[in-house]
């Protein structure tokens, strides 16, 4: 078929003619004109659109987290065994051998050493903090505890 102007269509279905409601009850769409019997929707304005929604809404949508987080992060904490476990004779404990041996997450975070377990290796930890038995405990190893 050769295509021409005066043999031009629309694909069939592609031109949806508009509903007109309220033309007669013989056009199908009479009497209520497919709003259905009463209520608010069968009314003018009745069915309200998109709303602009203000800020307490948005609120009220946060979830409510129970419980309080301090703002003042806990320190990271390593007992005496782990050092006694990991650690040599005469090594030097720091945040950065802390974290390559897995004792600690982050080393950013403040570190403190508590006086959990034993030790009798010689050690020099430049921590943080230490617990009062720690510091105890790592200087009758023959080791120092310096706090930076």
């Amino acid at each position: 078929m050769e295509l021409s102007l005066y043999n031009l269509k629309p694909t069939p279905k592609s031109k949806k003619r508009k509903k007109r409601v309220g033309r007669g009850n013989s056009s199908g769409h009479g009497n209520y004109s497919t709003r259905g019997m009463k209520g608010q929707r069968a009314r003018s304005g009745g069915r309200g659109g998109l709303k602009l929604l203000g800020i307490k809404s948005t609120l009220n949508r946060i979830p409510k987290l129970k419980g309080f987080r301090s703002i003042h992060p806990k320190p990271q904490i390593v007992n005496l065994l782990d050092l006694e476990k990991r650690f040599k004779d005469d090594e030097t404990v720091n945040a950065k051998s802390l974290l390559e041996k897995g004792l600690i997450m982050n080393s950013k975070r403040k570190i403190k050493v508590l006086g959990k377990g034993k030790l009798t290796k010689k050690l020099t930890v430049k921590l943080n903090d230490f617990s009062e038995s720690a510091k105890e405990a790592i200087e009758k190893a023959g080791g120092q505890a310096i706090k930076i």
